[in-house]
């Protein structure tokens, strides 16, 4: 679709909370984030299982893993962000918005990771949607991208979960941990946002959860029925 003459380009992120029902996400803080996010990220296995696809960790000890945060603090693309729990404010995983490019209005979210204990609930999908929200809503981008391993099935799973669409695998993409990497391609266009939106706010309120926590219907459904 070519653009408008009127046209107004897009806005980079702030550091500023983006705050939520059961989650907050906050600008990295080394001094009071390193101890919480290297337990979180290394809850299990040392954190293999975290770090596998990220081209960092896992990491021997906090004072190995605090360098490496102070520098994700000091950055402004990718800007990193810390995911708390909202009760608790304990920090449970990062994510950033990265390969900014506000003059055609495209941005992506990546450096995503969650503790082991809130992966696959309604604390990480909020996270994913307070991000998506901010980039279409508040910052006015036309395009949001998703970049995983071609392998890393988990997070491509996740992408069309939260409603990405699938665009290809760049082959030979990238070298990361001495290995090739194919990189998955999946991106939101503006036009799509206000049905994905709609869908998240639904699988998001309380009443779509019963009193074990479960959902009463899948993000999915809910997307495909506004769709």
């Amino acid at each position: 679709m070519p653009l408008s003459l009127d046209w107004i380009p897009a806005r980079t992120p702030g550091r500023i909370p983006l705050v939520g029902a059961t989650v907050r996400l906050e600008p990295i803080d080394p001094a009071n984030h390193a101890a919480a996010l290297f337990a979180a990220s290394h809850e299990i296995d040392g954190g293999k299982a975290v770090f596998r696809y990220l081209p960092y960790g896992p990491f021997a000890g906090v004072d190995d893993f605090k360098p490496w945060l102070e520098q994700c603090a000091s950055s402004n693309d990718p800007l990193f962000v810390a995911i708390l729990e909202g009760e608790t404010a304990v920090p449970k995983g990062m994510a950033s918005f990265m390969r900014m490019a506000p003059e055609h209005g495209v941005i992506e979210i990546g450096h995503i990771w969650f503790a082991p204990s809130i992966q696959r609930t309604r604390q990480a999908t909020e996270a994913i949607y307070l991000m998506t929200r901010y980039a279409f809503d508040d910052l006015g981008y036309r395009r949001l991208e998703w970049k995983c391993d071609a392998q890393n099935e988990p997070s491509r799973r996740a992408a069309e979960r939260f409603g990405f669409k699938f665009e290809g695998v760049f082959r030979q993409h990238l070298v990361v941990k001495d290995r090739n990497r194919d990189t998955a391609w999946f991106s939101i266009l503006d036009g799509e946002w206000p049905v994905i939106q709609t869908a998240f706010e639904a699988w998001l309120a309380p009443d779509n959860f019963d009193a074990g926590g479960r959902q009463r219907q899948s993000l999915a459904a809910l997307r495909e029925a506004r769709m």
